[in-house]
């Protein structure tokens, strides 16, 4: 690039700069006190305004040449990190003297610091680039003289204007903001959401306007309620979202110091704070501005929705089809639903929730007329205590819950306009709620209907494929919507503070009294959402082959109905949770605890002893051996060496394996290790046969991290003669896709690695995701004694609980400090929660055995997980 001209003169651009740099912290200042984003806006185009002016006078440029803004800053919204948008428009080409004085003139323009966007175009060029790129069309739309010829500008605006058709530039405008739309997976919900470009941004605004401008309705919003293309409620909005989002936007760019306009993890905080929210017991700041930026967003999609279908119809007129009356309300025109007129609503509110119980039932309405959904989101005030309490508002909101089709669209589609939130208003306060506890992906409203719509696909055949175990459970459990409304209501109390599943429950009752639903339906409701995380918490944090845990399990679920609707429940709320927490494994413990208590339940009998389920395994296992074609013999000396506990904690085909691997080699000085992919599911599992050892533990969590592993189960035995018999579920981290391969390279590699006693292999350090940066968990940990007498025959067992959050390397801290207070550990379940572990570890030790030492071991951990 050309450097500025000595004739401009050094002292000319220092004091430019310098009066640009003043000039934008004045601004700052200005904007700290009065916090008026559209002013600081205003100003900075003002301030910009007057520097170009005057190097366009210092640099003596023809008379014939025009300076122009475009873009945002031809609109007169300059935003802090914003760049200046400008247009060197030329009556010709230009030759080479005037080429090279437009080169010192951008040169100017980044010697004193404007970061410009700059094109040069004679009129023909502007014309032939707005025809061929919307993008440039729509810059130009907004177009201002700053310096230069009025006469070439008013030349261009004119031809501008009459090139302009504003049908095309509609269905243009319409197809970018499609496509912009689907950048962003077509949700404002996104945990960092980009408050310019996402939907429900600034720019669905702006699109409303620069269409309106091309067909000739106006400039602002004022003028599209004039015509009629709003009513004034929703000017009203417009202006109160267009506001919020301005001032998100510029103390965004202020607080990151240069151009960002998403909402990231590190911003969140700081935003908030400078915004006025303040953190409460029942949730975070950054929590609150989300919530606020999300209901802000989705009151921009659903106007922006609006207003394009009301401009839509206006230019582009649809052809008149032939109405079928459905009954004095509605009527069909060939796929659509329809309003006989857009009073329909007013006149009748009780036809608010039958516009969609409509569409259920007729599988070719397959969508709502332009003027049906602009009565129903303006009628969506109408929906009030008197309302709710309308029996036939609340038949028909039961009946849109009973359809066999069509019920998640609705919901949504009802979430949208605002309805579900008027009808149940605990959802309502829920609409937009974030919840930064590293595992949840969805604000609250939206993973509830994404459980809603898990348990519906379970019940449709083109998804038995997914889960056909859930598929056959739910077809023959009756009354499915029983599970739809435990759905809606299983997280409905989040955020209030206390305990969200027992406040749930009561609003669940509360409706389900106010509803007139059966005594034994209301029940199980409630029970649900009072329930709805017990299955999971068993599964993930208990020893689920140990009879006791699946009898003290059944003791609540009481009856085979309620547990096949808690686990169809729970793998569905699992499952829509977060794309990342959901895996095989978590739904083989689930399946495991489900098929235990189903076989206790369905025995009528006393629980049974350990004793009768030890002789169960063992007979199962002696018929699995019998098909590898084992000596008779071949479990007993075995058997001998392992204590009951052992049968208890691993299955049937786990002994037989066992068995069969070490049924020739259990004097084996030389560590033995078998790997094989998971029977069960996902991963590997390998079993490790050695001499006890000092920390072995620790040893083996080092050598399957450095491998790429992370270790989801762990069942530790120590054999009567000194073995150690552990065996470890391990899923890879790595995505490598490539278990099968890794089986002879872990066999090897760690039977060599203990066989020499080689130093402990310390685990790769990697970052710490973003989200544990800057929304840390408190790490919770607690030691208890196993109250289990079965499981527990020496009465010296602890139950070891560490919620944290996740991050590399943090079994291998976990295992070091086992190791450190000489814990010998008998179990481990690992689980993850997206960014979050929960992890239980069933533990002995003689240090253990004395409460100062659980202390100790407590409060090392603590101090070890802070981030």
């Amino acid at each position: 690039m050309k450097t500025a001209p000595a004739s401009a003169g050094g002292s000319l651009i220092a004091r430019l700069k310098e009066r640009l740099r003043a000039g934008q912290a004045a601004m700052r200042d200005d904007f700290v006190a009065t916090r008026d984003a559209a002013r600081l806006l205003r100003l900075r185009c003002r301030l910009i305004d007057e520097i170009l002016g005057e190097l366009w006078d210092t640099l003596a440029l023809p008379d014939s040449l025009a300076l122009v803004a475009v873009g945002g800053y031809g609109r007169g919204e300059l935003y802090p990190a914003s760049d200046v948008d400008l247009l060197l428009l030329l009556p010709e080409v230009p030759n080479d003297r005037l080429t090279e004085k437009l080169e010192q003139l951008v040169c100017l323009f980044w010697d004193i610091g404007l970061e410009t966007g700059h094109s040069v175009r004679t009129l023909e060029q502007c014309l032939e680039e707005a025809k061929s790129d919307i993008t440039v069309q729509t810059s130009m739309i907004e177009a201002r003289l700053l310096a230069g010829n009025r006469r070439l500008f008013e030349g261009f605006r004119t031809l501008l204007r009459g090139s302009l058709d504003g049908r095309a530039f509609f269905q243009a405008k319409q197809m970018e903001q499609g496509d912009r739309h689907q950048r962003f997976a077509d949700t404002p919900y996104s945990l960092e959401a980009n408050c310019k470009d996402g939907p429900g941004g600034l720019r669905d605004l702006q699109v409303i306007l620069w269409i309106a401008q091309a067909a000739g309705y106006g400039h602002c919003w004022h003028d599209l309620e004039q015509r009629g293309f709003i009513t004034t409620e929703e000017e009203g909005l417009l202006d109160q979202c267009e506001a919020f989002l301005r001032l998100l936007r510029v103390h965004l760019h202020l607080h990151a110091g240069r151009r960002e306009d998403r909402l990231l993890f590190e911003y969140q905080t700081a935003l908030a704070e400078q915004l006025g929210f303040t953190a409460t017991d029942a949730s975070r700041s950054s929590e609150q501005l989300m919530q606020r930026y999300y209901r802000t967003a989705k009151t921009v999609t659903q106007i922006n929705n609006i207003v394009l279908q009301n401009i839509g119809v206006a230019l582009l007129p649809p052809q008149e089809a032939r109405a079928e009356a459905i009954n004095e309300r509605f009527q069909k025109k060939t796929s659509v639903l329809d309003v006989v007129d857009e009073n329909v609503f007013t006149d009748t509110p009780e036809a608010i929730l039958e516009a969609f119980l409509l569409r259920q039932q007729d599988a070719d309405l397959l969508e709502m007329s332009a003027r049906t959904q602009r009565a129903l989101w303006r009628a969506r005030v109408l929906i009030d205590d008197d309302f709710r309490r309308h029996a036939g508002n609340r038949a028909r909101f039961l009946d849109i819950l009973r359809q066999g089709r069509g019920l998640v669209l609705e919901l949504r589609r009802m979430n949208q306009f605002g309805i579900l939130g008027r009808y149940l208003p605990a959802f309502g306060r829920i609409v937009g709620q974030m919840q930064h506890d590293l595992f949840h992906v969805y604000t609250v409203d939206q993973h509830i209907l994404q459980v809603v719509r898990n348990l519906r696909r379970f019940t449709m055949e083109e998804f038995a494929h997914e889960y056909p175990f859930c598929t056959r459970l739910i077809s023959d459990f009756g009354n499915p919507w029983i599970l739809y409304l435990a759905a809606l209501f299983h997280d409905i109390a989040k955020g209030r503070g206390g305990d969200h599943s027992e406040l749930g429950a009561r609003d669940a009752e509360e409706f389900c009294a106010q509803h007139g639903l059966l005594p034994g339906d209301t029940e199980l409701v409630v029970w649900l959402v009072r329930q709805h995380l017990l299955m999971s918490r068993v599964a993930q944090k208990q020893d689920i082959s140990d009879p006791a845990v699946v009898a003290g399990f059944a003791a609540i679920v009481g009856d085979e109905r309620h547990l096949i609707a808690l686990y169809l429940l729970t793998v569905a709320d699992i499952r829509g949770t977060s794309p990342k927490v959901w895996n095989a494994w978590k739904g083989q413990l689930l399946e495991q605890l489900f098929t235990a208590t189903r076989r206790f339940l369905q025995s009528r009998d006393a629980p049974p002893m350990p004793d009768g389920v030890i002789v169960q395994r063992q007979r199962e296992a002696l018929r699995l051996m019998r098909y590898l074609v084992l000596p008779e013999a071949a479990h007993e000396r075995l058997w001998q060496e392992v204590d009951t506990v052992y049968f208890l904690r691993q299955t049937a085909e786990e002994i037989a394996w066992h068995a069969r691997t070490l049924h020739d080699c259990l004097d084996s000085e030389r560590p033995l290790v078998k790997a094989r992919l998971n029977p069960f599911g996902e991963g590997l599992e390998v079993m490790v046969y050695t001499h006890d050892q000092t920390d072995l533990f620790l040893r083996m969590v080092g050598f399957f991290s450095r491998a790429g592993y992370n270790i989801v189960d762990a069942r530790i035995h120590t054999t009567r003669h000194g073995y150690a018999l552990d065996t470890f579920i391990l899923f890879d981290i790595s995505d490598r896709d490539s278990d099968r391969a890794m089986i002879s390279y872990l066999e090897h590699e760690l039977a060599e690695r203990l066989s020499h006693r080689a130093p402990v292999d310390i685990p790769a350090t990697g970052r710490v995701s973003r989200q544990v940066r800057h929304f840390p968990l408190q790490p919770v940990v607690s030691i208890q004694p196993l109250v289990n007498l079965e499981a527990d025959e020496t009465g010296k067992l602890f139950v070891l609980t560490v919620v944290a959050a996740d991050r590399p390397g943090l079994l291998f801290l976990i295992a070091k400090q086992l190791a450190e207070h000489h814990a010998n550990l008998h179990t481990a379940k690992i689980a993850t929660l997206g960014e979050r572990v929960e992890d239980t570890f069933l533990i002995s030790g003689a240090e253990l055995e004395e409460s100062a030492g659980r202390v100790r071991l407590e409060s090392d951990l603590l101090q070890r997980l802070q981030i």
